[in-house]
């Protein structure tokens, strides 16, 4: 089965056990999507993918947090070149290339990297206290995991922009 998650919940749920549920969980972090929380993810998924008794996978959080973002206290002292030379965020695009239905279960916040993640997925379910935003402009950077795209296509350029470059939120 490999070993066990640090950073994740996994089960398979449903009547005949055919829906792999992931969630996150960081709860102290509100769910901030550090490097190991990343590699744990690809390699749900990647297992959940692969098992032929899952039909489909459902990615969710916590009430409080889908995820709040990449974990800026792990890359704040990081310098372009460190980042560039070592692959920082490689690997995230594996999130959408899952080929079983990805849906995301979302309540409370989905910022910065946790709305990307979110858009990876197939679906994206909100709850009604879901929030979503791209507030990486309040630090002085912007999206870095293909959000300025998927968002887009997403919500339209004029939303879009608005949102990347106010870090403003919008609801469900």
């Amino acid at each position: 089965a490999g070993p066990a998650f640090q950073y994740l919940l996994v089960q398979k749920t449903g009547a005949q056990k055919n829906v792999g549920l992931i969630q996150l969980n960081r709860p102290q972090a509100l769910n901030a999507l550090c490097e190991g929380l990343m590699v744990e993810l690809r390699r749900a998924l990647e297992a959940m993918d692969s098992d032929p008794q899952v039909g489909a996978i459902v990615l969710t959080g916590s009430q409080k947090a889908f995820a709040a973002g990449a974990d800026i206290k792990e890359m704040q002292n990081k310098t372009f070149q460190e980042c560039y030379s070592g692959n920082f965020l490689s690997g995230w695009d594996k999130v959408s290339v899952v080929r079983k239905p990805l849906i995301a279960a979302v309540n409370g916040f989905a910022l910065g990297g946790g709305c990307e993640l979110a858009m990876m997925c197939d679906i994206i379910y909100a709850g009604e206290k879901a929030q979503f935003g791209q507030p990486e402009i309040l630090l002085g950077t912007i999206p870095g995991a293909g959000g300025t795209q998927r968002l887009t296509r997403a919500v339209g350029k004029s939303l879009a922009m608005e949102m990347v470059l106010t870090g403003d939120r919008i609801s469900a």
